[in-house]
């Protein structure tokens, strides 16, 4: 039975990386996706955006259940992580929140963990 499990992250971090960090931050996506027991399909892909306001690295990688994809602000102090996990199959929480905080040092974490399979309101059913 398919699963559709949904985590929201929202993390400020003391080690927050930086445009030369793209390579730590491919590791940490790759480690992140054997620890939760996903298989890759592509990726994981990344970029850094130089834009004032917006300034920080985006990672994505397609795994065999879906998807994972951080986005991560280095203008600020502390930085801001925004990391979507979507999956068909079932993960652990804290194996996600202990690989952020192992790799980024977490120093404030909210998060939202939805089965959609089950959390989604229903407006209208035909």
């Amino acid at each position: 039975m398919l699963k559709h499990k949904h985590l929201l992250i929202r993390a400020e971090v003391n080690n927050c990386p930086m445009q030369d960090d793209l390579g730590y931050v491919l590791a940490w996506m790759n480690n992140l996706i054997n620890k939760i027991n996903m298989k890759l399909l592509q990726g994981p892909n990344i970029s850094y955006i130089n834009q004032k306001g917006n300034r920080g690295i985006t990672c994505m990688a397609l795994i065999e259940t879906s998807h994972i994809v951080l986005h991560i602000w280095d203008e600020q102090d502390p930085g801001l992580f925004q990391l979507d996990v979507y999956s068909c199959k079932d993960f652990n929480l804290q194996d996600v929140i202990s690989s952020l905080n192992d790799s980024f040092n977490i120093t404030k974490l909210q998060y939202k963990f939805l089965d959609r399979s089950n959390d989604l309101i229903m407006i209208k059913e035909k």
